[in-house]
């Protein structure tokens, strides 16, 4: 190849503009808890329906507000996109039916925020649904965990999913669930590790 053909190239491959990754600051999620406040019209709603609620452990229900851990994950502290892992979840029961919803992970990496569940209805696994839409505050972008490594988000609204509100409607054979219902409002709360 002459030289005349090396110096060709090179303007061509100069032309292109080439993207470079800026660095994200996503960080480990070490632990945590997730809390729920359930609204009134939510239980009122189970309660018409002869559903009676409970929880899975290690969650704990205290009055009207369910605790769900939170075991491990990952933020991007620069976009708040993240996946948060818990254990625990709600156990819904009338008659003879049983839907259990459990191990949760709050995922922001997409259009909009929802919460996934595994789903077992009589002891069968349906598999992992998105069992709620998600409403998040408007963040402070980038988020800065606390001097302990803390970050805390509240006043998240969380509605039943039409994926959900589907699935418990053929389960417990009503058509009284719907997409948007209110389910409560959450606090997730969380230490995140190093860079």
């Amino acid at each position: 190849m002459n030289r005349s053909l090396l110096v060709q190239s090179a303007m061509v491959l100069a032309a292109f503009s080439f993207p470079v990754l800026a660095s994200a600051d996503t960080r480990p999620i070490v632990a945590g808890s997730t809390d729920v406040a359930l609204d009134s019209s939510f239980l009122s709603a189970l309660t018409s329906l002869g559903v009676t609620p409970s929880i899975e452990k290690p969650a704990t229900l205290t009055g009207a507000t369910a605790a769900f851990p939170v075991t491990d994950g990952e933020i991007d502290l620069d976009t708040a996109k993240a996946e948060i892992f818990h254990e625990g979840g709600l156990s819904l029961t009338a008659g003879s039916t049983t839907v259990k919803v459990f191990n949760y992970i709050i995922d922001t990496t997409g259009g909009a925020p929802v919460l996934t569940a595994a789903a077992v209805v009589n002891g069968t696994l349906v598999g992992r649904i998105t069992l709620f839409d998600l409403a998040l505050p408007s963040l402070a972008l980038p988020l800065v965990p606390s001097k302990k490594d803390i970050l805390s988000i509240g006043n998240i609204a969380v509605t039943l999913s039409s994926d959900a509100a589907a699935a418990l409607n053929s389960a417990f054979g009503v058509t009284a669930f719907s997409a948007g219902f209110p389910i409560g409002t959450a606090r997730t709360t969380f230490k995140v590790g190093a860079k």
